[in-house]
């Protein structure tokens, strides 16, 4: 059987890593011979699958920014539409990665009305509104979608999607936390440190309007409290000597923990860190997840921005998915005119000094978890995959 499994940017290839790996061990355990083709990057293709294209670094947000990725974008798509014409697949699977992968499902659905589509990890929907109706066509292209928040479950069941809801596959990464001893020791830290992690960046575009107002508000940090050490996990490898030299440019006292790195040592970033700064997605789940009090935020252009708000009449609540869920501020976010370096600096200095702001926030993860289901969601995704492919 051949699958195809579309999905990009950096928490996109994670995921379908994942997935991939448990479609591996329960078709071998079906003795099923799985062949997997993918848009994605390179933890997909160590897992497994055969890369047609990589999109793992391809994807940004607002009109400007997604100019310099049309023509890859269009490219990527060029080579899965030959790829697909010349051998199609057996059934597919969407993750995340909204925009391109809509025009995909709706395209395979016209031209091979038979393959089953899955959706895995489908758009936020049920948490945002374009316009009065602001809702894709998702459920027009969908054999089944599986679900990783339980709104969501609820959004595409009322529209009357053919729906399940499998858990947030976060839940599969963190049984095993090292103790906060061990990983200052693997991080080289000593006892009297706080360490403070930056997450500045998925897409490009982020290390142009994030990181630097987090790079500042962690150096406001430093100046106030010197025990204060950072520490930055790059999410790319293109990214690596650019958050170094944003390191030295303004004058913040850490490293950066390179992109080859990242995976091994990211339990230990969360097990050693007092607080994070980071960019708004799939990180806050994993930060929550770890117990991390966490600063969020966010920003785009002016003409970004504009558009969104006036134009297109985008809406969200919270732009954080822990605040979502939870439906309440529990964590600090900025976006666009108040991202401002003093007002993280100032409400990341609060988590730090005030033990009660700390627990609230604890607090409110341990419910937070309560609503993501149980362990095994990845193995449950692709078992349902299995079985609808041969049902």
């Amino acid at each position: 059987m051949k699958l195809l499994i579309s999905t990009g940017e950096v928490s996109g290839d994670l995921q379908g890593s994942l997935l991939i790996k448990a479609l591996k061990i329960n078709a071998e355990k079906r003795k099923i011979e799985l062949e997997i083709i993918a848009l994605g990057g390179e933890r997909m293709r160590e897992a497994g699958a055969k890369l047609i294209s990589n999109t793992s670094s391809i994807g940004a947000i607002g009109f400007l920014e997604a100019l310099p990725y049309i023509l890859p974008t269009l490219n990527a798509q060029s080579k899965i539409d030959n790829y697909l014409s010349a051998s199609p697949p057996d059934a597919v699977v969407l993750i995340d990665y909204m925009g391109p992968n809509i025009r995909l499902g709706l395209k395979l659905k016209k031209k091979f009305p038979n393959i089953p589509i899955i959706y895995y990890i489908a758009p936020q929907e049920w948490a945002w509104r374009l316009g009065d109706t602001g809702t894709t066509d998702l459920i027009s292209f969908t054999d089944k979608i599986l679900a990783i928040f339980e709104e969501e479950a609820k959004f595409y069941s009322n529209k009357g999607g053919n729906v399940k809801f499998v858990g947030h596959p976060m839940l599969d990464f963190y049984r095993n936390i090292p103790t906060r001893e061990e990983s200052f020791r693997k991080l080289g830290l000593t006892s009297d440190k706080k360490l403070l992690l930056i997450i500045p960046a998925s897409r490009k575009q982020e290390l142009k309007y994030i990181l630097p107002t987090l790079l500042k508000a962690a150096k406001m940090l430093q100046q106030k409290d010197p025990s204060v050490t950072v520490l930055i996990p790059s999410g790319l490898k293109d990214f690596d000597e650019i958050l170094n030299n944003a390191l030295n440019k303004y004058g913040v006292s850490g490293r950066v923990i390179l992109s080859n790195e990242v995976d091994n040592i990211k339990p230990f970033l969360f097990s050693a860190a007092h607080i994070a700064l980071a960019k708004s997605g799939t990180i806050n789940m994993e930060l929550a997840l770890n117990s991390v009090p966490q600063i969020v935020g966010y920003k785009v252009s002016r003409i970004t921005a504009f558009f969104a708000r006036y134009l297109l009449r985008f809406n969200v609540k919270y732009i954080s998915p822990v605040n979502l869920l939870l439906d309440k501020m529990l964590i600090p976010e900025f976006i666009q005119e108040d991202f401002k370096a003093e007002k993280i600096s100032n409400a990341a200095l609060k988590i730090i000094e005030d033990n009660s702001t700390k627990e609230d926030i604890i607090l409110g993860y341990k419910r937070l978890k309560d609503k993501l289901g149980k362990p095994g969601v990845t193995d449950r995704a692709s078992k349902d995959i299995l079985d609808l492919l041969f049902q």
